[in-house]
C-alpha cells in the first residue's frame, strides 16, 4: 500500500515516514496542499493521510481536491478538537479523523480499517429503487442517469444496507463492520454519514423514503416498488 501523507511539521512526517516504512508501506509525502494534489495525480495512493493546518491553501480545500482525483480513504489529522471541524472535514469527504497528538498503533488500525473499507468486492446484484440505482459489483450508483460520487465510508454504509433490503440493521453492526470494534459507541458517525447519503440519494433527504431510521435501533434500506 503506498500513503500519501500530507503535513508541514516536519519533524512528525519524517517520523511518520520510518514509521510506515519500516511496516511495508510505501511513503510519498508533502508539506502543502498544492504538492499533494500533484504527488496524488502523478502517483496516485492507496490511502491519504491529510493535516488540515497548512500553509497554502485550508485541508478541506485540499480534500475536496484530492476526491476529484482519487477514490483512496482519507484519514484527517489534525489538532482540531471540535466536533464543526469533525463534521466539516467528513462532509467534505474524509473517512476518519484522528485528532493531535494521536498513537502510532491506533493510527495504523485505524489505517487497516480505511483499507478495509474500500476493498473491491466482486460479482454482486445490482438493487434498482424508483430514486436510484445500486450496482454492488461496480460500486456505483446511479440517479437521474449520471453517476453519484460517494466517498469510500458513504459506499461501505451503502453496500451493507442495501444487501440487506427491508432488514432492520443495528447501529452497533454498522459501526463495527465500517470502523471496527472500538467504535461500537460512535453512533454520531453514523448519522453524520447517513445525512450525506440522503443528500446524495433521496429526492427529499428530510423525509427519506429509501435509507430509513429506526430511532435507538438502527437503519433499513428500502428499495421500494
Amino acid at each position: 500500500m503506498r500513503v500519501l501523507v500530507v503535513d508541514d511539521d516536519a519533524q512528525l512526517v519524517r517520523a511518520m515516514r520510518i514509521d510506515l516504512r519500516a511496516r511495508g508501506y510505501g511513503v510519498d509525502t508533502a508539506p502543502d496542499g498544492g504538492t499533494a494534489l500533484a504527488v496524488a495525480g502523478e502517483r496516485p495512493p492507496d490511502l491519504v493521510l491529510l493535516d488540515l493546518g497548512l500553509p497554502d491553501m485550508e485541508g478541506v480545500e485540499v480534500l475536496e481536491g484530492l476526491r476529484n482525483r482519487t477514490s483512496a480513504p482519507v484519514i484527517v489529522l489534525s489538532a482540531r478538537h471540535s466536533e464543526t471541524e469533525k463534521v466539516r472535514s467528513l462532509d467534505a469527504g474524509a473517512d476518519d479523523y484522528v485528532t493531535k497528538p494521536f498513537g502510532m498503533d491506533e493510527l495504523l488500525a485505524r489505517m487497516r480499517a480505511a483499507a478495509r473499507r474500500s476493498v473491491h468486492v466482486e460479482e454482486a446484484p445490482v438493487v434498482r429503487t424508483p430514486d436510484f440505482t445500486v450496482d454492488l459489483g461496480a460500486k456505483r450508483v446511479i440517479r437521474d442517469g449520471a453517476e453519484v460520487r460517494l466517498t469510500p465510508t458513504e459506499w461501505h454504509i451503502l453496500e451493507i444496507l442495501a444487501r440487506n433490503p427491508g432488514h432492520l440493521i443495528s447501529q452497533r453492526r454498522l459501526l463495527h463492520d465500517v470502523w471496527g470494534p472500538a467504535y461500537a459507541k460512535e453512533t454520531n458517525y453514523l448519522r453524520v454519514y447517513l445525512a450525506q447519503l440522503r443528500r446524495k440519494l433521496e429526492p427529499d433527504p428530510a423525509r427519506p423514503r429509501r435509507l430509513i431510521t429506526e430511532p435507538g435501533m438502527g437503519y433499513r434500506f428500502e428499495p421500494g416498488e
